[in-house]
């Protein structure tokens, strides 16, 4: 069934449910009155949890009315009485309905889950670098089970107490002892899968996964492990060319974060990847952000953030990097609605542009004067499919800095950066709102595909016309 047709199905009055049509115009009214994040955005107006419960107590004596009517309906058809179930909808037969009751979540359990933390996890630090220092099996178990609470507390989030340096420092510290620790001979045992299964051995395990965890999840977003790791196919098939020239190997780098870290391709390092430190590239417009507003800016989205996964009570929490923050699902199993992550892009966005601290004019001219640069920072709210994030910037900071890299790099001189026309971006989200490709356009020539395969295609008919041409 093409998109086309069920649009227009869904348009056709008479395809649709008359009685499920009278219960959304019900709704229409809170809906509208309550959609926008009023709480949020108005310092004066009532708060969003306020807002959010008066709008659930609405929904909610709506469809109890329609519930009661239901049943009124039901107690009168045996006696052939028309309800005013009826009457309202004329062609309501309906013998029995549920309603959906719509309550709301202060979705505070990360909090109390913070302080238990702040609370116990000193007490299990101490325990765990006297367990490691034992040889008994039933220490080993203990500590095995202290590092797997240890996992599960930082599976989605490291909380403030524990991102503090000195806590962060001694339990790695904790993990780095265990890694190294000689086992015990009691857990050597010549099965291997026995082995495996002695609490040592186990203990070990969950010790290398949180030193993992805390590098790749929480760690330095520069990683060029986890850029590796999502890239190494395109990186391990260009070191390993043996038809491209090494100064066209390092013409390959790598742009994260849409416009915060740059990489460069080296053959001769581990993970291929060699960051750029950002007084190489930066723009002079790039370097005047300051630290203290990135961090300001980040802080209200991420407020902003939280209210949206409380008030919509999104299967969801916060991811804070050092120059984004985002939410992403808390089972990854689980996928968050697409109408909820554009909804909540919207919302995110709108708070960010009315603070005194961020702007994100669309498809605005790079030519043109920005807001004052020190007070407000441009950033990118977006919609990733699985996640929102926003960034510091946008693919347009991202794309003149590779204008610039390449351009100092050809010997162009100084100030004559490559030009719109020259220069070619490729995206899949060029919607206005809630899409991260969008603003590329401002500085080069821009191309929307819906998959990989039309980008080698449109790179194929590309490598034909400049074949053509030579």
């Amino acid at each position: 069934m093409t998109t086309r047709y069920r649009v227009e199905y869904a348009l056709k009055t008479h395809r649709r449910d008359q009685f499920i049509e009278w219960i959304k115009g019900l709704l229409a009214v809170p809906f509208v009155l309550y959609s926008q994040p009023t709480g949020v955005l108005d310092a004066n107006g009532p708060s969003l949890a306020r807002t959010a419960e008066e709008a659930h107590r609405r929904y909610a004596e709506i469809m109890r009315d329609v519930e009661l009517m239901i049943d009124d309906h039901i107690t009168l058809q045996p006696n052939k009485v028309p309800s005013k179930l009826t009457m309202l909808v004329p062609g309501c037969l309906l013998a029995i309905c549920r309603a959906w009751r719509f309550r709301s979540s202060d979705n505070e359990s990360r909090v109390h889950f913070d302080k238990i933390i702040e609370l116990s996890f000193p007490r299990l630090l101490t325990i765990c670098n006297e367990l490691v220092t034992q040889e008994s099996d039933e220490a080993g178990e203990m500590l095995h089970l202290a590092l797997k609470a240890y996992k599960h507390a930082t599976w989605l989030e490291l909380s403030a107490f524990l991102r503090q340096q000195q806590n962060n420092i001694a339990w790695c510290t904790v993990f780095l002892n265990t890694v190294s620790k000689a086992i015990p001979a009691s857990a050597m045992v010549e099965d291997s899968f026995d082995r495996e299964k002695h609490h040592w051995w186990k203990a070990k395990k969950w010790a290398y996964f949180n030193l993992n965890r805390l590098f790749i999840r929480h760690g330095n977003t520069q990683s060029v492990a986890g850029y590796h790791e999502r890239l190494y196919g395109l990186l391990d098939a260009v070191a390993a060319s043996t038809t491209l020239s090494e100064e066209q190997k390092r013409n390959v780098v790598i742009m994260g974060g849409e416009a915060n870290y740059l990489f460069e391709l080296d053959p001769t390092v581990p993970h291929l990847l060699a960051p750029v430190s950002r007084d190489r590239w930066l723009t002079p417009e790039m370097a005047t952000w300051s630290d203290a507003g990135i961090a300001a800016l980040l802080d209200v989205a991420e407020a902003a953030l939280r209210d949206c996964v409380r008030s919509m009570n999104l299967p969801a929490t916060i991811l804070r990097k050092d120059r984004a923050v985002g939410i992403i699902p808390t089972d990854p199993a689980v996928r968050i609605p697409r109408e909820s992550l554009e909804e909540t892009v919207l919302v995110v966005q709108k708070i960010l542009e009315l603070s005194a601290l961020g702007y994100a004019a669309e498809g605005a001219d790079r030519s043109a004067p920005h807001p004052p640069v020190g007070a407000r920072i441009p950033f990118c709210a977006f919609n990733g499919g699985r996640d929102v994030f926003v960034d510091i910037g946008d693919k347009s900071w991202g794309v003149t800095v590779c204008q610039n890299w390449f351009a100092s790099r050809g010997g162009a001189a100084a100030g004559e950066p490559i030009r719109g026309e020259n220069t070619l971006h490729v995206g899949d989200q060029f919607l206005s709102a809630g899409s991260n490709d969008f603003k590329a356009r401002s500085v080069g020539t821009t191309a929307w595909i819906a998959s990989p395969a039309e980008t080698v295609e449109l790179l194929d008919e590309l490598a034909g016309m400049m074949d053509g041409k030579a």
